[in-house]
């Protein structure tokens, strides 16, 4: 159960419709289309839904999938996975821990230290600078 609850309505009225469709309706955003692909600078990418803190800038790296990729979350307890069977196969989703918005999915093929690639779709986050950068 997420720690955040709206009604549809609500979501509907926070969210961008690209950003509804994703977080609430489990969509995918088209490959290669979100400026945070080509995010560099120093920061945190957070839930575009609630604010929530979900990985941190030195923990992206270009896998060369289209959509931005990151091998550990910020901290433990930051996203939630589920199992996903749609589209006749076995994927793990990612989800905000705190408001339940779909992120994307996590595969074992990403680099050390954790070998694995949280790819997530861009517009279902935002980016906060660090400050001092």
């Amino acid at each position: 159960m997420s720690k955040i609850e709206k009604s549809d309505a609500e979501w509907r009225e926070a969210l961008t419709p690209e950003a509804y469709r994703v977080l609430r309706e489990h969509g995918t955003e088209r490959a290669g289309t979100s400026p945070l692909n080509h995010e560099k600078r120093e920061g945190v990418f957070t839930c575009a839904g609630c604010g929530k803190e979900l990985f941190a800038a030195d923990t992206k790296f270009e896998s060369g999938t289209g959509w931005p990729s990151f091998f550990a979350p910020i901290a433990e307890g930051a996203v939630g996975t589920t199992e996903d069977r749609s589209w006749f196969m076995k994927r793990t989703e990612v989800h905000c821990a705190d408001c339940g918005g779909h992120l994307g999915h996590v595969f074992p093929d990403g680099p050390k230290p954790t070998g694995l690639r949280y790819c997530m779709n861009g517009v279902a986050m935002n980016f906060k600078p660090d400050e001092k950068a």
